[in-house]
Parts: structure tokens; sequence; C-alpha cells
């Protein structure tokens, strides 16, 4: 079983171990202006946004997906785990035009970003469902430290003690800015609530004009079940010293709500305050409810 190590700080920003050694890499990494960047604070969604994003590059083609993994496909940058090449060796490596996948807050994105214009994704979701989410994650992907119990976890995420810092400190940081840097700002209740509208919006952002049939398509190819049943967007095909899908599926429920199933009435209380809190200085709002 592979040893887990304690997050690390890095700019500030509580990270992975492993993720940390090539932190240097991250920040001087060589952006091209057609590069497509998919951001997310983690368990927000970002493996159905980086699928959406790589069908309508690809105009519906499902024959093109199937060339690798979600995660060969959409390079997850920051991505550093021993004896596996880096995103960044990876997305160097790499044609363009790239999609690449960041869990990176705002201010810890490598600058060349916005210096050379690049097209950014951005997707929320509540942090409730995603409190929930990343317990879980943090459980079966062993990359990540000890998550402790329940009850532990819950007060390390709203200290913003997780590995990507504060939740709300994320979505209200590339929210501000959406607008002056042209961001596709999205929210991961929208998408289960109608997904063909949220991709519509994608698929003109990225210029793309596509017959109805292929957004039927796309969306359909994108639902969860077909997601959970694609080993090429399910990380089965991750070892399972990184990954342990005994403990939790990487692709667990895909709702909105089951928060209801795990935050005890207290802790319930206890987030909204915290949400109260952290959101009052900005217009943001989430649905925590279908």
């Amino acid at each position: 079983m592979a040893v887990r190590q304690p997050a690390r700080l890095v700019d500030g920003m509580p990270i992975l171990g492993p993720f940390a050694e090539n932190w240097e890499n991250v920040k001087k990494f060589k952006v091209r202006p057609d590069d497509l960047l998919i951001a997310t604070y983690p368990k927000s969604g970002t493996t159905w946004m980086s699928e959406i994003v790589d069908l309508v590059m690809n105009e519906g083609d499902n024959e093109r997906t199937k060339r690798g993994a979600i995660h060969d496909r959409v390079p997850f940058l920051e991505f550093a785990v021993p004896q596996i090449p880096t995103g960044t060796e990876t997305l160097d490596a790499s044609e363009s035009p790239r999609v690449i996948k960041t869990h990176l807050p705002v201010h810890l994105l490598p600058k060349e970003f916005w210096e050379k214009n690049c097209k950014m994704i951005y997707a929320a979701r509540n942090g409730k469902d995603v409190l929930v989410s990343y317990y879980h994650f943090y459980r079966m992907a062993i990359v990540h430290p000890e998550p402790g119990t329940w009850e532990e976890f819950f007060d390390t995420f709203l200290e913003g003690q997780v590995a990507f810092g504060s939740w709300a400190a994320h979505v209200k940081g590339w929210w501000q800015i959406r607008n002056q840097r042209n961001i596709l700002y999205l929210f991961y209740e929208d998408l289960l609530e109608d997904p063909k509208r949220e991709i519509r919006k994608v698929v003109k952002y990225l210029g793309k004009k596509l017959p109805e049939e292929v957004i039927e398509k796309i969306s359909q190819q994108t639902s969860f079940q077909a997601m959970k049943e694609n080993k090429l967007t399910n990380y089965t095909t991750i070892p399972t010293n990184v990954m342990d899908h005994s403990v939790s599926p990487f692709m667990r429920k895909g709702v909105c709500g089951d928060w209801k199933n795990q935050l005890t009435v207290a802790q319930n209380e206890a987030f909204d305050a915290y949400y109260e809190r952290e959101m009052s200085d900005s217009d943001l709002t989430f649905r925590f409810q279908s």
C-alpha cells in the first residue's frame, strides 16, 4: 500500500505532497495562445466538463474520444506522482490545441494564461456536495493525506486546509474576474438540470456550430451513467495504489443534494454559517438541492 503524504503549503495554498515537488515547473509552465483551460475546485464536475469539451472540440465524434483516457486527453496541470509523467511533462509533449485541467485558485494560475488571453471554462458546484464528494475522494485516492474521520474532515474543509485551499475563496476568485477575462462560468447544478442548454453554452463559447442531433449525442454520452460505465472516463484504468475503487468509486453519485445523507443537523448549521460569512461579499449564489 502506498504511503500517504501530508499536505504541503505552496505559495500559501495546501497541496498534495507529491504535487508540491513539481510546483516550480507549474509556475513556469509554457502556455500557448490556443490552450483551453478547464478550471474547477476539486469534485465540481471536472471530468464531466472535460469530456463535454473534448466531444465539442471533436464535433461529437466519440471515436476520437476513444484515443485515450480522459486524464490523457485533458492533462492535469499540477499532477505529479512518482514513476508517472507529471502534468507539465505530458502537456509539454502534447500537440496543440491543448485542453488543460487545473484546480488552481485564480491568483496562483501561471501568469502566461492571462498574457496569452487563453479561453477558460470554470465549473462550480455547491459546497455541501463538494465537501461530501471530496471526503470520499480523499478516502479512495491514496495520493491525498489521511482524511481522518468525517467529523475531522468536515472541520478541515471549513478551515480551508484541504488540498487547493478554501472552496469559498476558489469559487469567488474565479467569479470576480469572469467578465473582464471572458471566462465561461458554469454550474454543476445547471448541468444536471438541463445538460443540452449548458452544452450549447460551451459550443458557442468555443466558436463551434453543432447541429442539435450532435448536441443530443454529446448529452447522452456525457450522462453520469454513461461516464460511470466508460472505462475511459471512470478512472478505473488508474493503478489501485493511486486510486482504490473498492473504498469508493471515483464516480460515486453525480447528484445534487447528497449532502443530506452525510451532514448532521449541527454540521449543516455550521456550514450555513460558514457560507453566510464567506459569501457575504459576493453576488455569487448556489443551489443546494435540485
